[in-house]
Parts: structure tokens; sequence; C-alpha cells
């Protein structure tokens, strides 16, 4: 799981350093506001993904389209924006007690897609980072909410909750519109459809709290008592109602709640799950929380044991690699990054996070150095085919070229990154510095002046 802990390795700090010494200082990764923040993991977006394909398919989409994208927070929401892409709250999962609650959510999600209700936001945020698409909304939800639309730009990140979500509402009509066209979706899917009416249940009493004490999800959703119950008639007299989900759907599902608990909220674990729990779920939660916790020799014992119980599962053997690699043992960490890599090779989160470890692991040999370097700029450049948005491989494209001293591939890289962030005073910089140095017709020069075109159309925006 790439999470966000705000530090990095000391060894990677160095590398950074290195690269600073002759391109400059690097922009700030942009964040929601507090205690919102954009999580990738390769584990949990699989699982929900394959859940939403035959969704997705019911609805006439292709499920290579839609990103599923998962904010780290306690509120309770979901919402389309920037494009094909859900945003998921990692509260919102919390309080889901089985998987069809999730794919109820997601199929309503699918819906406003499906129906065009898609949030208007600027044609720049098509190249911008999940984190810039969660700054720019709350800044242009705290415009509208001030009466001062012509400030959007200006506006900072980490506005108020208050203002995201009058800007992520939908009309009544939209959100009825959604509600029926979930449950036409589940049925073609085959999906029993009674979690989505378990989990709207679940926040209808809110509707009747003071604003300030309902979930976002409620004030972005509106719950009204008719709409509730022209879904129960459809959930009635749906063919599947009733079907419930597989064990392999629920396990995975625990495992989804297992490892947020683990990561969001460790000292919890030891409450959430029995002494005498010692199921795969409950393990893993355990694992990671002594992981989160920085107990080194426990955390590797537990995540051991898990790989003796599960050797195929490459997102343990992912989490092994994750562990060493925070642990200051990226060399070691190398081996189960590859591991994970051959059991599930389209992963291209775990992709990023093995061209992380050679970065970050020692040589003493510089011929083996600028192997490995040449080797995480062949795997990072691969990740980006897929995740053109990850930010993070930008700047690690830009250390690995800084390493084997390519300083014009590592400032179009830097300049990438930049602009994902919505940096573009320093992605012109840094283009700028490639084009008055680059040779003719080089790979460098012809990014940079990439760069520099689409800098030409979306800087002012």
């Amino acid at each position: 799981m790439v999470f966000p802990k705000n530090r990095y390795n000391f060894s990677f700090l160095v590398l950074c350093a290195l690269i600073l010494s002759f391109i400059g200082p690097l922009p700030l990764q942009a964040q929601g506001r507090e205690g919102m923040k954009i999580i990738r993991d390769a584990e949990i977006e699989g699982i929900i993904r394959n859940w939403s394909a035959p969704v997705l398919r019911s609805a006439g989409l292709d499920p290579n389209t839609v990103k599923i994208i998962l904010v780290q927070s306690p509120d309770v929401n979901a919402f389309v924006a920037g494009g094909a892409n859900i945003f998921l709250y990692t509260g919102l999962i919390e309080l889901t007690d089985n998987p069809g609650e999730l794919i109820g959510v997601l199929a309503h999600e699918i819906g406003h897609i499906s129906g065009g209700h898609l949030i208007r936001t600027r044609d720049a945020l098509e190249r911008a980072s999940y984190e810039s698409i969660v700054g720019t909304i709350l800044g242009i939800g705290a415009a509208i909410a001030s009466g001062e639309s012509g400030a959007v730009p200006a506006i900072a990140l980490g506005s108020s909750s208050v203002a995201m979500r009058r800007f992520l509402a939908h009309s009544r009509v939209q959100e009825s519109s959604a509600d029926q066209a979930a449950l036409t979706f589940l049925e073609k899917a085959g999906i029993d459809p009674t979690g989505i009416g378990s989990f709207l249940g679940k926040l209808k009493a809110e509707a009747l709290m003071p604003a300030d004490q309902q979930s976002e999800y409620v004030q972005t959703h509106p719950i009204l008592e008719n709409r509730m119950d022209a879904l129960q008639t459809r959930i009635n007299a749906s063919s599947h109602k009733g079907a419930g989900y597989s064990e392999d759907w629920r396990t995975k599902h625990a495992l989804i709640k297992a490892k947020l608990k683990g990561f969001i909220n460790p000292g919890q674990v030891a409450w959430a799950y029995d002494d005498r729990d010692t199921s795969l779920p409950a393990e893993y939660a355990r694992a990671i929380a002594a992981y989160r916790d920085n107990q080194v020799e426990d955390s590797l014992k537990r995540i051991d044991a898990l790989l003796a119980r599960a050797p195929d599962n490459p997102y343990f053997h992912e989490l092994k690699g994750q562990m060493l690699l925070e642990f200051g043992r990226p060399e070691d960490a190398l081996a189960s990054y590859r591991k994970a890599l051959a059991i599930e090779p389209d992963a291209a989160l775990i992709r990023a996070a093995l061209g992380h470890a050679l970065i970050e692991s020692r040589y003493s040999n510089p011929a083996d150095e600028q192997k490995n370097m040449a080797q995480a700029i062949q795997e990072l450049e691969r990740v980006l085919k897929e995740e053109p948005r990850y930010a993070l491989v930008h700047r690690l494209l830009a250390t690995a070229y800084g390493r084997l001293g390519n300083t014009d591939m590592a400032k179009v890289y830097l300049a990438e990154e930049a602009i994902l962030q919505r940096k573009y005073d320093y992605a012109r910089q840094q283009a700028e510095g490639v084009v008055n140095a680059a040779s003719p017709d080089s790979k460098a020069l012809l990014k940079a002046k990439d760069v520099l075109s689409y800098l030409e159309v979306h800087e002012k925006e």
C-alpha cells in the first residue's frame, strides 16, 4: 500500500538531495484538507475494480476506463470527478458490513457516470493528479459557497467540508436517476441488490439530524423517503434479491476492512479483533498494526506467518516488501516485490514499489548501481503507461535519471510531476531549462516541448 505517512526513508531523502543540488527546490505535493489524503493500494483497488467490472459492463462502460480512487478520510462519502474517476472515502468502506453494500454505492456512482452527471471542472484536471483534483474541488466549492466564483483559480487547498459538500451535491432528480440506473445495472450483472438498500438504510436517520451532524454522503446524496420507497420496490422485484454474496467476496471484504483498520487506526486493532480470532483478516490487521507502530521484528514475524498460510498471495509479499523498505532494508525488499509481481504481473502499483526499492538500495559497485537505475527506469516508465496521474512515479523517475547523470530527463519528469500538481511556474522553469540545454531531437527535448505546449493551453486556467 502506498500510504501517506508524511515521511520518506533517509536514503530516499539523500537521493532527492542529489537532484536538488542541480535542479532546484521541488514543489510541495498537493493535498486535500486536513485528514483527507489519497491512498494508492493495489489490493484494495484490484478487489473493488473486479467487483465493479460486471456493473460497468452492464452500464455499457469499459472497466479499464474507470478508476477507483481511495481517499483517506473518516467521513462517509463517494463522488465522481475529473472524468470517470470514482473517489471512495475509507470512512464509507469501514461503514459497510458486506461487499453488497460497497458494490451498491459503486453502482450508484456508476449511475452518475452513465447519466452524464459529472462534476464540471476545468479541462486541465484531465492531466491533474488525484490529489490536485480533490484540492481543486475543495477550492471551487469554497468559491461557490462564498459567492465569489471568479476567485476559483486562486482558492487555496484546505477549504471547509461544507464547501465541498455544496459543490458535490447532485440534484434530487439526478440522485433518483442514479438509484434506478444502479438497480438496472445490478440486475443485468446478476448481483444481489439488497446491499444498496441496507447501506442507505443506515444513513436514513441522519436526514433528520442537524446538517453539521450529517455525514458527507447524506449531504451530497439526499436520502428522501420517496427515494427509499422507490429503491425498495425495485429491490423487492429483483430476481437476484437474497442471493447473497460468495464466500470469496466476503473474505476479501473482510481483508479490505482489516487492512484499512491496521493502516489508519493501528491502536484500535486489538479492540476490533478478539485475541482468539486467528482468521486471515485478524492476523492481517495485527501484522499491519505492528508495522505501523514500528515493531520491526514482530511485524516481520507476523507477515511471514501469513505467507506460510497463503504463499501465493501477492499482496502479502508486497506488504513484506513495504515493511523491509520502510525499515531501511531496500535490498531485501526487492525479493518480496519480485515475488509479488511474479504472481500478479499486471499490478502497476507493486511495479512502482519495485522501482522505488531499486532506487533506494545501496550499491558498492558503480556498475551495479547503473544497471539497477536503468531497470528502475524501465519499470517506472512501464507504470506510467497505466498510471499517468501518479505523481510519485514521476518523482522517482527524476531521481533515477539524476543518479545516472541525465539531468535533462530528470528535469522533464520533475516538470511533468509539477503539471500533475498544477505547479505550472515550476513546470515551465524545468522544461525551459531542458529546451535551452538538450541536444537536438533528444528524448528529453521532445518531452520538454510537449510540457511547454501543454502549458501554453492550460497555464492560465
